[in-house]
């Protein structure tokens, strides 16, 4: 109010009536000052899964720790604009604010009981090489690796990466009077990652997925992406309000769901509960489906000791062996992939290697020759990252999309890939399947796989897939060695 209004504030803080019967009682204001803290701005500049650190130096704060580029804001300056400033100054770099992503905020207590808010931003572009830009105040640029960071950090600066690392969007580092400022790995851990609030299960999924999910499982809690890095794949973790965990699958076609489906209701049962997901509901006008959620690691990029991965490949065994038994095999020849060899190969031209072509006509003409070999169930796209791994050590199949009644052999395809190298793994999957492929089905084996390194070179190129263009040529170059 200007002076003169209806209240006056006395020399105690306290507001002074104007006599008005009906005024308000008078409100006693806080003696405590307000909190006020700085605000600081730290740049995680990523180059793949390495992140740029600066060792400080000089007279000034944590001197010669190492830490991400960092300062506070100026007056009327925003956090965006702050950390492009700083990246300017301190690295001589330039950086979009569309290049400039929010990582993580924290609230830090510093050993001293200084507050501050700390605001972490991820950029992966920018214009210019990173270089001691403040010699004065930095003595040494490196890159390290993300998910081992250095010691010799600043430990309010190393908590902040650790928790970007693992996830999180916000928490809190509040260091004790007898903290040091360097990080102790020793020390006790005073980061903890704040919850946030899951995003509204309608608002990701749509009323329609939600009010199917919701049938399923009751009222839900949440819903996160968990789809795969390919075209096409639409999975949902969801959670429930009164807890447990799901997936929901909305497939591409309605073949994928009426195999995936199927095979839940007629083979993926025999497994045993403990080595497979559970199929909960379906609903094919939606080509959606819900099936349990399993814990464990998933095996594609995993490192696990040796005598870990024969265990592993010795379980595959035992499970392919049951799968495969479901029904009582047929016998036919195994020349379904022969119908789409020439129009992968119109798809492929360009981009296979000097021999390559050769070599997949030979193989997969050859099977024409070949006497007929067992067919049943098979899950059709066993490899590593269909794998988990429990913390029992149980062995977890999961994505039957691609599931259906053909060559057993053919489940081999994609997972022999993973033992080209290593011959004891090999061996463990047979011991755990109890009988080697006959000769017959290796030779299938070889025409097969040449079929599916084809279709994944070609598929792989025209969606932006490297992984799968590599892993057939890499097929491909297997098959040539073991022909010669």
């Amino acid at each position: 109010m200007k002076p003169g209004g209806h209240h006056a504030s006395s020399e105690s803080g306290v507001q002074q009536s104007t006599g008005h019967e009906n005024a308000p009682a008078p409100l006693k204001l806080s003696a405590s000052p307000r909190h006020r803290e700085p605000v600081d701005v730290h740049l995680i500049l990523r180059r793949g899964g390495e992140v740029l650190l600066s060792r400080r130096a000089g007279d000034i704060y944590a001197s010669g720790l190492l830490h991400m580029p960092s300062g506070h804001l100026d007056d009327f300056e925003d956090v965006v604009t702050g950390v492009i400033r700083e990246a300017e100054e301190e690295l001589g770099i330039l950086i979009r604010a569309e290049h400039v992503r929010f990582a993580l905020v924290m609230h830090h207590r510093s050993p001293g009981g200084e507050h501050r808010t700390g605001w972490f931003f991820e950029v992966t572009q920018w214009f210019g090489v990173p270089r001691i830009a403040e010699p004065h105040r930095c003595s040494e640029l490196g890159w390290f690796p993300i998910n081992e960071p250095p010691d010799d950090m600043v430990a309010y600066c190393r908590a902040g990466l650790e928790a970007y690392r693992d996830g999180h969007t916000s928490a809190l580092h509040l260091q004790e009077p007898d903290d040091p400022v360097a990080y102790d790995p020793a020390g006790p851990v005073r980061l903890r990652p704040l919850p946030t609030r899951s995003p509204d299960a309608r608002a990701v999924l749509g009323d329609q997925l939600a009010d199917f999910a919701e049938q399923a499982i009751g009222p839900l809690a949440g819903a996160k992406d968990a789809s795969w890095a390919r075209e096409g794949s639409c999975v949902w973790k969801v959670t429930g309000r009164g807890g447990g965990n799901w997936f929901l699958k909305v497939h591409q076609n309605d073949r994928f769901h009426q195999r995936e489906v199927g095979a839940y209701r007629r083979w993926v049962p025999a497994l045993g509960r403990e080595h497979v997901p559970q199929l909960v509901a379906a609903d094919p006008a939606q080509l959606a489906a819900v099936v349990t959620a399993r814990a464990g690691i998933n095996l594609h990029g995993a490192e696990l000791s040796e005598p870990t991965w024969q265990a592993v490949y010795r379980q595959l065994g035992q499970l392919l062996r049951v799968l495969h038994s479901c029904e009582p095999p047929t016998m036919a020849q195994a020349v379904g992939g022969l119908a789409k060899l020439e129009r992968h190969m119109a798809a492929a031209d360009g981009l296979l290697e000097d021999g390559e072509e050769e070599l997949i006509r030979r193989l997969a003409h050859h099977l024409t020759t070949l006497p007929p070999i067992p067919h049943g169930p098979r899950h059709g796209d066993l490899q590593l990252r269909n794998l988990l791994l429990d913390d029992n050590m149980v062995l977890v199949l999961i994505d039957w999309e691609r599931s259906e009644v053909g060559p057993l052999v053919s489940d081999f395809i994609r997972i022999s890939d993973t033992w080209a190298n290593a011959p004891a793994r090999q061996a463990a999957l047979f011991d755990g399947y109890r009988r080697l492929v006959s000769p017959d089905e290796a030779q299938a084996l070889q025409g097969l796989s040449a079929l599916d390194a084809l279709s994944g070179i070609q598929y792989g190129t025209a969606h932006d897939d490297p992984e799968l263009v590599e892993r057939g040529h890499r097929t491909l170059h297997r098959l040539r060695k073991e022909a010669t």
